[in-house]
């Protein structure tokens, strides 16, 4: 059985475990697979992240564990990439919204979202990617070639007609608004240089990673970041492709929706391209920044297995999120803001499932309480539901929203008046489909809060 992935991290998992119970095809695959201990962790209604299908239908199949049972008779069968299209496993992992609580939660860190992309790799190398898979792997060309892309998704928001009609040729929910181009996608502007420092003092050099959907929908998060950044006395650079770069016109991506419809080959093309041209910038010393937990935390992990070998290691090892930076920064003792109170009002916050899966949550409260009399709480809730295009498509969105209704928007209706962060482009575009306009990223909030806004 070939795998699409690199898999030599899981070489030796396993080896000498009585109670692995390795499936016999699928190499090192099979490996991370078996991991696993069945210990049903994931089979429980806490409150923790992972399995938000399987919290909201009780189905077992649909826990970290039910995935694994099935993939491991698939993959022992004689005929493996045959029964690797079996139905009930075909549903399970469909329904997995790669939320990444597993990697953190279970107890052997069973990685279910690299898994399900190397399923996906494995049913697109069977049967092609279908239409709309391939407009949502391949979103990042047509925003920056197709202008007219944004009149026609804001035609198909408008009119219940060619909702249905996008229903019924794409799959696409006639429910659920599409996420809107801006006119004017973000442009990098000169760099600036930074405050003056004190004796002694070194600061870091911060490269920005403006990700597709920040610099095609939410342009002003970008703007407010750099704000925010330079306030605290940092160089800025935005990371653009360099004139040797395949498609230098084009904005960087790191290939992730690719790899979310199991195109494997493509998506690794794209973090190549992200990674010949940011390597530079690393090797300068300066600091990679990013704004988007799904594209940063993709880097840092699921890109690994892409076989780009150790400079897409060193990528991985020198990108930070934007609040983690921040946090990181304050600890040092290198940043000192200039924050003024917001006003009354608390402010609700809701974390990305990547962000809490590698406890960035923490560096939210650290960054949260450097704004004076700032009154904020956790929202206590799993997965939005959105989960990339989860929400989106017409199979989805009735369970996507039912995973909204089980915590965060009971949580947003108690309190009407409250300001609301989420760093999630999903998780923004969830609330807003489903009646609630406040979220906002927390660069936007901080760039809010500076003395001189």
């Amino acid at each position: 059985m070939k795998t699409h992935l690199d898999w030599s991290a899981y070489k030796d998992a396993g080896m000498g475990d009585a109670y692995a119970d390795i499936p016999k095809h699928g190499g090192d695959f099979a490996k991370a697979v078996a991991v696993c201990i069945n210990s049903r962790q994931c089979e429980s209604q806490g409150k923790q992240v992972m399995c938000p299908s399987f919290k909201v239908t009780g189905n077992p199949n649909l826990s970290t564990g039910g995935r694994v049972r099935l993939l491991k008779t698939a993959l022992s069968s004689d005929l493996a990439e045959e029964a690797l299209a079996d139905p009930t496993l075909a549903e399970a992992m469909d329904l997995c919204v790669a939320c990444k609580g597993c990697k953190r939660e279970c107890e052997a860190n069973v990685d279910m979202a690299l898994i399900k992309a190397e399923y996906l790799a494995q049913r697109t190398a069977r049967s092609g990617p279908s239409l709309r898979g391939r407009l949502f792997a391949q979103a990042p060309r047509w925003l920056h070639r197709a202008s007219w892309l944004r009149a026609l998704i804001r035609w198909r928001n408008r009119r219940p007609w060619l909702a249905r009609l996008s229903e019924r040729v794409l799959g696409l929910s006639a429910e659920r608004p599409l996420p809107e181009p801006v006119d004017k996608p973000f442009r990098a502007s000169q760099t600036h240089a930074s405050a003056p420092l004190n004796a002694g003092e070194e600061r870091p050099e911060v490269v920005l990673l403006v990700d597709t959907f920040t610099r095609y929908f939410e342009p002003d998060i970008a703007e407010a970041a750099i704000r925010v950044l330079e306030a605290g006395g940092y160089r800025v650079e935005v990371a653009e492709p360099s004139a040797s770069t395949p498609d230098p016109e084009r904005p960087l991506c790191c290939g992730r929706t690719y790899l979310a419809q199991g195109m494997v080959e493509a998506s690794r093309a794209e973090a190549k391209r992200l990674v010949d041209a940011v390597l530079p910038h690393i090797e300068a010393g300066r600091m990679l920044v990013g704004l988007e937990a799904s594209c940063v935390l993709g880097l840092r992990e699921d890109a690994q297995a892409l076989g780009l070998g150790e400079t897409m290691e060193r990528v991985g090892g020198h990108i930070l999120l934007f609040e983690e930076f921040l946090a990181r920064e304050t600890m040092a003792g290198r940043l000192k803001l200039p924050l003024k109170a917001l006003g009354a009002g608390e402010t609700l916050v809701h974390g990305h499932c990547h962000q809490k899966a590698v406890g960035a949550m923490k560096s939210m409260r650290r960054v949260l309480k450097l704004i004076p009399e700032h009154d904020f709480a956790m929202i206590d809730a799993g997965c939005c539901g959105m989960a990339g295009t989860f929400g989106l498509e017409s199979e989805h969105a009735a369970l996507a929203g039912a995973m909204a209704e089980q915590g965060l928007m009971p949580a947003l209706r108690d309190k009407p008046s409250a300001r609301v962060v989420a760093n999630g482009f999903s998780c923004r575009q969830q609330m807003q489909a489903l009646g609630d306009e406040r979220p906002r990223h927390l660069a936007v909030l901080l760039a809010e809060a500076l003395a001189d806004a």
